[in-house]
């Protein structure tokens, strides 16, 4: 996206109106109140000049007389006086108009917005001095014109540096120094915001780790630039894109036929290859012996005379080939391929040679070398370019040599040199020949981002460049399945460049136990109370140093507030700034609010990338950065992956060895310590464990520790998230949860300070305060893809998720509930208007690091799978609840024999709790999801699958549109707790479909350590449900029950002495009767109350009374009565809620209600009443709900609203769908054939042509026409007949008449040439008619054999202004709207 100049309301060396403040040119405005220095005083005026001569004698005395004289003497002194002080200004102004006019003549215009214009400063050309130290002070005003090497630079009150610049940009000017720091009042200047630096200006930072010659600046270190507090630093290079994304898919090898390589020695006789030019794929790879064989030389002859016209043919000689070559076959070669050398070969001479089927002379490319001592001196080398069908470049290379004695020849297919990316975003002018940029990974492996060199391309459009060599990955480019899997391609270089010289490799104590290469580079630091720091497209390279705290490529270190809040009434900003290859993070915040981050490109660092550092940040807001390829560092235990997690032990207590999975393994790219920031537009598109990861912090830590003594960050609101994409992370892409360590390692707790710890639920209220009302966290335009483990993990609620797309990751989503009961008082989790693909068209590439490739996805296709070929693959996973899902789209969750893949899953060896209140609503399953939902089955990654939150596992499906039954619950098939005669068996998902009303009992246990209980409902007594029950202060045991049912408890041994029953999301007057199974001695005390859990008190608390019998217990449901039935073992009373609960709370209004049994009993044997208790008390099964009949209706107004989720979602997209049919596919009995646009399907069942206009603009559809053949009526509509600003839809059925003649219409719809068609049986086109440069999306798809097209779908960008259409100016930007809204600057 195009950058701004910030927000800048004035010209820089320009006071504000109405103001009469006196301010030295050169000054930024920063502070209100800015702690500097005031400006020098003015120069005194230079002494009087010594008169060569005696001074005049002075009369002694005066007469009147001589007084006039006097007078008119002193009058006439005076008219010289102001003759010559006329002169004086009239030649001031010619000098003055005369240096204008000279600078005018120049090119160099005074700008007073330009720091090096500024007339106070001075020319300085230092030259080379190494060893020196320079101190500018006040005073000091220099304009640095040339190259420079200091020791030092400190520029002190009052100074200035600038560095020169001129208008056509060709200053190169480099500082090379080991630190620069700008003490108060101080300036360093390089460009300004409305007076961009043109030159090439860079600061190498110098100095080893080790050099302990060389002195640390306190709270700097070494090899630096620190700004103090009134300092001001000021860095403004050339504005440019920083970043875009592709709007055309590249392959890897930059073919989509992947290219051809071939190398081989004593390939006798003539090899050769055919090459289609229309897809660059290599049709035959053939050898003839002509040296022995006049057999092969005649069937040359014969292949040559069939090709058709237009095919490339390419041939080189392996030894020889001359012996029993043909005069034919050479008047072939010489009559096909335009041969001028064939009829001169000679004995092992080398000969290669490239050239077009019926092209002559003027197509081809050949060379012959002499062969001498077997030695040819060098290759006889061919070579022609061609382009594909779709415009791709490619060089086809063939070459013959002997060599050493050896005759060697080869051929090469390739695209190097020749790929162009098209982009979104306009970037000729500013991305150059010779830049550097980084193209992101669209596969699970974060290490497939690749950096390239724009090479000069003429030809290109603004929205395109040319790379050097070639992709070695596939790199998306296009909407897949409706979401945006669109690689982001960064500009790395800047003509402000900032760098740490490095050594060649590792020294010192630089962590070289882990790193080969010096990791000890350059930093930047900004001190608080700074005057005016701001830093828009500048380029940090090897800065950050990993073995020291504190040191990071750009610091903010405890600035406070930096906004308008903090006095600046120029908003501190980092804009457009290129950070990569660095050492140590990104960009660190570090006890800094209001700092405005935008279009900022962090590549390939170690550790956090954007990093806040102790947990009281706030009111930053990140818009529109990228960040990629983020590595394991050393500084943090969250930084490191699990190697470093191990072996790095100096702050742990002793010998306490880390846990990596609970302790470390949390590099994320954007690490977000404090929920109330903003992220807007970000994209984090690689890291070792997570994308975006909000951590809280308990307290204020590190050296902010005690500025806040309590940052209630779980409690905090969340900012405002809008508009984010998350993909090819290793562990999450969005993950909120956890906190950190927040003591330091003792024997209490061995782990290390700010190791990650499981002690944090994210809750946000109003203010940060749990007695007032909560605040939902919006989660809003989340893109997510190709995550391994899970596209977004999120504990704690209140929370949203809206109008998001996940995609391809292991689990696309998972929520984890606040906590559990009694600490959790339910909270709210919500999905809607979102899309879920399991497996998409993106089936990446088999290399970078990725480790797995199977079979998958709705095409049964090869392709990069997440975890392991065998992970159960899950769209939506609920692991507790309570979660709503609605209003969401499912497509491609196809099962292999491999894998279980569903739409809907559960958390794998699930231990924990699950409420049936988790609701699934309105929800849409494309005809690709093969499982809509899967309750596991023993085997791997599930185990065994019996533990208790696998047993539990349970949803609401509130419209049947999971299901087709209204109003039922869909759990485990095994689960008798749950289940009447009618219900449902879906084998398939090993599930069952049931109606009725369901909650759980909280089942806490004191006494008796390492229970497990066996329920049995009274009319299934023969298959209970067993629980291990979690242990935690007790044994906890949370079952979920039928209501209006009956039940009894067993134990595996002696009873517990207290058991505490806690009703969990009972509505009123919701009942179950249960039977606890106890030794017939015993004696109970049983008592009812009210749980007050916010001030943990207890409210009315009633003992139980006994009643003789069971009947009678079931006469007086709403009693507290027991009766203990000592035949049985059983004593039995009802779990009845008596008051209604508010929204999502798991308990009522008035608070948990619970009943406490305290049991009295000498006995210590297994407490299992079973045997008694059965058949006693069994009961017919039958149904409280009835089941309802099923809908077989389809689902009105289910699924999401959106059919494509863009990162861009300000443009709208077309949906279309071709599926062309093929004769053969007719005889093997499809007979499907249709164009659909926008889920509006338009078929044809006649042999011949479709083809479909759809307005550009508007997304409309327009015409749509069939003809039967290729004729002159349809040559005509193709020409005249399809309107201006048009997408043009083309399909085929059956046996094509005149599909060759069809060929160069298609040119006029954008295809790069005229394609070869004579072979093809059907066609499927996406074209664009009105557009001199045709659009990035534009493709002919050609099948023929068995290579049948299928069905082909693609998403097409609207109302571009390339089309022709009306301007996106009316259209409301809402990232720039919350922009607006997050700084403050409406």
């Amino acid at each position: 996206m195009p950058t701004s100049d910030g927000p800048s309301r004035f010209p820089v060396f320009v006071a504000p109106p109405h103001g009469n403040h006196q301010r030295s040119p050169g000054y930024v405005p920063g502070r209100v109140a800015p702690v500097r220095s005031p400006p020098p005083a003015k120069a005194p005026p230079p002494p009087p000049i010594k008169p060569h001569g005696p001074p005049p004698e002075r009369p002694a005395t005066f007469n009147v007389s001589e007084g006039n004289q006097r007078r008119e003497h002193a009058l006439g002194l005076q008219r010289r006086k102001n003759t010559l002080i006329c002169f004086g200004v009239s030649m001031g102004a010619f000098f003055l108009t005369l240096i204008l006019v000279l600078s005018l003549s120049s090119g160099e215009v005074l700008d007073e917005n330009c720091p090096d214009h500024n007339p106070s400063l001075s020319s300085w050309n230092p030259g080379h001095q190494p060893e020196k130290t320079v101190v500018v002070r006040r005073g000091n005003f220099f304009r640095l014109e040339s190259s420079a090497t200091f020791y030092s630079l400190i520029i002190q009150s009052g100074g200035r540096v600038v560095f020169a610049d001129n208008a056509d940009g060709t200053k190169n000017i480099t500082l090379r120094i080991r630190h620069i720091l700008i003490e108060a009042g101080g300036a360093f200047h390089i460009g300004a915001p409305k007076c961009r630096y043109r030159s090439r200006a860079t600061i190498a930072l110098v100095g080893r780790s080790d050099d302990k010659a060389i002195p640390e600046i306190p709270g700097m270190g070494r090899k630096f630039i620190g700004v103090m507090s009134g300092g001001t630093l000021e860095l403004h290079g050339t504005e440019r894109v920083a970043w875009s994304l592709l709007t055309r898919s590249v392959p890897a090898t930059g073919l989509a036929t992947g290219g051809h390589a071939f190398q081989r020695n004593f390939s006798r006789g003539i090899n050769l290859r055919v090459v289609d030019q229309d897809t660059a794929a290599v049709l035959l790879s053939e050898r003839y012996d002509t040296h022995d064989s006049r057999n092969d030389s005649r069937r040359l002859t014969q292949l040559l005379r069939t090709l058709p016209e237009g095919r490339i043919v390419t041939l080189a000689v392996g030894d020889s080939a001359v012996k029993s070559l043909l005069d034919e076959t050479k008047k072939a070669i010489e009559e096909k391929l335009g041969s001028s050398f064939v009829y001169d070969l000679k004995y092992r001479q080398a000969w290669a040679l490239v050239s077009v089927v019926g092209g002559g002379n003027a197509s081809c490319s050949e060379d012959v070398r002499e062969h001498e001592n077997h030695d040819t001196g060098g290759r006889a080398l061919a070579r022609r370019n061609f382009s594909t069908v779709d415009g791709v470049g490619f060089s086809v290379t063939a070459y013959s040599e002997w060599k050493n004695g050896f005759p060697i020849s080869g051929f090469q297919v390739d695209a190097a040199d020749q790929v162009v990316l098209n982009l979104q975003d306009e970037v000729q002018q500013t991305w150059k020949p010779g830049n550097q940029i980084v193209v992101a990974s669209t596969d699970y492996s974060m290490h497939q981002a690749e950096d390239f060199t724009l090479l000069p391309c003429p030809d290109c459009t603004s929205r395109q460049v040319r790379i050097q060599g070639k992709p070695q990955y596939n790199h998306i480019g296009e909407i897949i399945d409706g979401v945006d899997m669109r690689a982001e391609v960064a500009l790395l270089s800047r003509n402000i460049l900032i760098y740490g010289e490095m050594e060649n490799s590792c020294y010192g104590n630089n962590m070289c136990q882990f790193y080969s290469h010096d990791t000890y580079g350059g930093h930047i630091k900004i001190l608080g109370n700074f005057s005016s720091v701001h830093l828009s497209h500048v380029e940090l390279k090897n800065m950050g140093q990993q073995g020291e705290t504190g040191r990071y490529p750009l610091h903010f270190h405890m600035c406070g507030d930096v906004d308008q809040k903090g006095g600046y009434w120029e908003p501190t900003y980092v804009d457009g700034l290129s950070i990569h290859h660095s050492f140590s993070r990104c960009l660190t915040i570090h006890a800094t609010n209001g700092l405005l981050v935008k279009n900022t490109v962090g590549y390939d660092t170690l550790g956090h990338c954007f990093f806040l550092e102790d947990g009281i940040e706030q009111r930053n807001t990140f818009y529109h950065n990228l960040g990629l390829l983020t590595r394991p560092g050393t500084l943090l235990p969250t930084d490191r992956n699990e190697t470093l997690c191990i072996n790095i032990k100096d702050k742990v207590y002793k010998g306490h060895t880390p846990s990596p999975s609970t302790e470390c393994k949390a590099v994320s790219t954007f690490w977000i310590a404090n929920p109330n920031n903003n992220l807007i537009g970000n994209a984090a598109a690689g890291s070792q464990d997570a994308g975006i990861w909000f951590v809280f912090h308990s307290v204020s830590t590190g050296e902010s520790h005690g500025l806040v003594p309590e940052t209630k960050a779980e409690l905090t609101p969340l900012g405002i998230f809008y508009n984010n994409r998350v993909h090819s992370n290793f562990k999450a892409g969005l993950f909120i949860d956890k906190g950190v360590k927040t003591t330091n390692a003792s024997a209490a707790d061995p782990r290390e300070y700010l190791c990650l710890d499981n002690n944090a639920r994210f809750r946000p209220h109003q203010n940060a305060d749990p007695s007032r009302p909560r605040v939902a966290a919006v989660i809003d335009t989340l893109i997510s893809f190709k995550n391994n483990d899970l596209g977004a993990w999120i504990r704690g609620g209140d929370i949203i998720i809206q109008n998001s797309g996940f995609a391809d990751n292991g689990v696309g989503l998972s929520f984890a509930s606040d906590g559990s009961y009694p600490k959790d008082e339910g909270s709210s989790q919500e999905v809607t208007q979102s899309l879920f693909v399991g497996e998409s068209r993106n089936r990446g590439t088999n290399a970078g690091q990725n480790k797995y490739w199977g079979l998958g996805g709705a095409d049964a296709k090869m392709r990069t799978l997440p975890r392991n070929r065998t992970f159960p693959i899950r769209g939506f996973q609920i692991y507790d609840g309570p979660v709503r899902l609605t209003q969401s789209t499912f497509r491609g969750f196809i099962p292999t024999p491999e894998r279980y893949t569903s739409a809907v899953g559960f958390s794998l060896k699930n231990t924990w709790q699950l409420t049936p209140r988790n609701n699934l609503s309105q929800l849409n399953f494309h005809s690709t999801v093969g499982l809509r939902t899967f309750f596991g089955r023993p085997g791997q990654w599930f185990e065994e699958n019996d533990l208790d939150g696998d047993k539990n596992s349970i949803f609401h499906d509130v419209d049947g549109s999971v299901t087709g039954y209204t109003d039922t619950y869909v759990g485990r098939l095994d689960n008798y707790l749950i289940r009447h005669p009618t219900c449902v068996n879906m084998s398939q998902w090993n599930g069952v479909i049931c109606s009725g009303r369901y909650s759980q009992v909280y089942i806490q246990t004191q006494g008796a350590p390492n229970l497990s209980l066996s329920i049995s409902r009274d009319e299934y007594p023969t298959i209970p449900l067993v629980l291990r029950g979690i242990n935690s202060q007790g044994t906890l045991f949370q079952p979920i029950l039928m209501m209006s049912k009956s039940y009894t408890l067993h134990w595996s041994g002696p009873a517990p002495r207290e058991v505490v029953l806690s009703l969990i999301n009972f509505d009123k007057d919701d009942w179950v009767l249960v039977g606890l199974c106890y030794p017939t001695d015993s004696t109970f005390q049983i008592m009812a109350d009210i749980n007050d859990r916010q001030s943990n008190t207890f409210e009315d608390m009633t003992d139980y009374g006994t009643v003789s019998s069971l009947t009678e217990l079931e006469k007086r449901p709403m009693e507290r009565k027991y009766f203990f039935d000592i035949t049985t073992g059983l004593l039995w009373l009802y779990l009845r809620a008596r008051h209604s609960r508010d929204g999502h709370s798991y308990c009522s209004v008035k608070g948990c209600e619970r009943v406490k049994i305290m049991a009295t009993t000498s006995s210590k044997q297994i407490c299992n009443c079973t045997a008694k208790a059965y058949p006693k008390y069994s009961k017919t099964p039958s149904a409280v709900v009835p089941m309802p009949a099923l809908n077989t209706q389809p689902c009105k107004g289910c699924g999401a609203k959106q059919l494509v989720f863009s990162s861009e979602p300000w443009t709208s997209y077309l949906q279309t769908q071709v599926k062309s049919l093929s004769s053969k596919e007719q005889q093997k009995g499809s007979n499907s054939s249709f164009i659909t646009v926008n889920e509006v399907t338009m078929p044809f069942y006649q042999p011949g042509y479709f083809l479909v206009s759809v307005d550009a603009c508007s997304g409309k559809v327009t015409k749509k026409t069939s003809f039967a053949k290729m004729d002159t009526k349809m040559a005509q509509y193709m020409r005249t007949g399809i309107p201006k600003r048009s997408i043009v839809l083309m399909a085929t059925r059956g046996q094509l008449e005149g599909l060759t003649t069809v060929a160069p219409h298609l040119v006029s719809f954008g295809v790069a040439k005229v394609a070869d068609l004579h072979s093809k049986e059907s066609l499927a086109l996406w074209g664009f008619q009105g557009s001199s440069s045709p659009p990035p999306w534009v493709s002919l798809q050609t099948g023929h054999g068995d290579e049948f097209l299928g069905l082909q779908e693609r998403y097409l960008p609207l109302g571009l202004e390339a089309y022709g259409c009306s301007s996106h100016a009316t259209k409301t930007r809402k990232d720039l709207e919350l922009l607006k809204k997050a700084t403050g600057l409406q």
